[in-house]
């Protein structure tokens, strides 16, 4: 077996460093007890831990809110958009046709509608 800057020889003695290690880990201090931490908080403190829970959980239901509900039907809205300009100016360009639309308003009611169908 060839020798290799990687591996130490198992019957080696353990080295001054590794006890010393050891030992300052045995004296940490221990923790605080969880006694001495409720006496430290008070009313205010557990009144503003409620308000920054509730507060956390509103900006939650908003995130929801965002991303199963108002980002996909955007998305699809613009996303059909796209597709009417898109093939529209291939059918211009494939065909001497002019589209036009003869109201605007009613175009977006209906493409406004029509993302919100399958929803």
């Amino acid at each position: 077996m060839s020798d290799s800057s990687y591996i130490i020889p198992s019957d080696a003695p353990p080295t001054p460093t590794s006890s010393s290690t050891s030992t300052e880990v045995d004296s940490l201090p221990s923790s605080p007890t969880t006694s001495s931490l409720e006496d430290e908080d008070t009313d205010d403190g557990r009144e503003e831990s409620d308000a920054e829970r509730e507060w956390k959980e509103s900006l939650q239901q908003l995130e929801l809110l965002l991303t199963m509900v108002v980002v996909p039907y955007l998305g699809k809205y613009f996303g059909r958009k796209c597709a009417y300009w898109g093939w529209a100016k291939f059918m211009e360009w494939k065909y001497p046709v002019e589209i036009v639309v003869t109201s605007e308003k009613t175009f977006k009611g209906t493409g406004a509608i029509e993302a919100a169908a399958s929803l």
